[in-house]
């Protein structure tokens, strides 16, 4: 009796968890997610979501970084639960190695030399048009050379991620960490 129930618990979660991963509306070039059926914990679909990824690394220099794609995902799967992105306020702030993912392609290349293009800008560029504010902090860029002049034109810079998170945390937006 114990081991079908624990079978039956474990086919039908899967049957709710084990599906492909859907493109999104928003920004359907990234941050694909995945349909949950019925969850217990509803998502309010009325507020006003204001949320601040907090990126400090990067990965594979030759892919977009997964750390900036969440707020694909973000923009994605709350718009597919019914949050409209009116309603959704989203900033990413870039420190520590993360600042280099917002260089131009030259530059990107300069650093990277097996890599042609910076895989992060269209990502970048895409969710600047959804209205994400990218911000970079001016002390992990001093250190890493990353400037208004090498970098992408729609990224901002700030005294530092400190003062960025915080001052975002202080505006009512929540801060989401990896």
């Amino acid at each position: 009796m114990k081991n079908s129930l624990l079978l039956l618990l474990f086919f039908s979660s899967s049957l709710i968890f084990s599906q492909t991963p859907q493109q999104g509306k928003v920004i359907p070039e990234y941050g694909k997610t995945f349909h949950i059926e019925s969850p217990g914990f509803k998502t309010d679909t009325s507020s006003t979501l204001k949320v601040v990824f907090d990126v400090d690394r990067s990965f594979d220099e030759a892919e977009p970084n997964k750390l900036i794609e969440t707020a694909a995902r973000y923009l994605n799967m709350h718009e597919n639960a019914g949050v409209d992105p009116g309603n959704m306020n989203i900033a990413l702030v870039l420190h520590g190695k993360a600042v280099q993912d917002a260089l131009k392609d030259e530059y990107y290349t300069e650093r990277f030399p097996d890599v042609l293009k910076n895989p992060n800008l269209p990502l970048i560029e895409a969710l600047v048009e959804e209205g994400v504010d990218v911000i970079i902090c001016g002390q992990s860029a001093t250190y890493y050379k990353v400037n208004r002049d090498n970098t992408n034109e729609n990224s901002k810079f700030a005294l530092s991620a400190m003062t960025a998170l915080v001052q975002l945390q202080n505006d009512n937006y929540r801060l989401i960490k990896f």
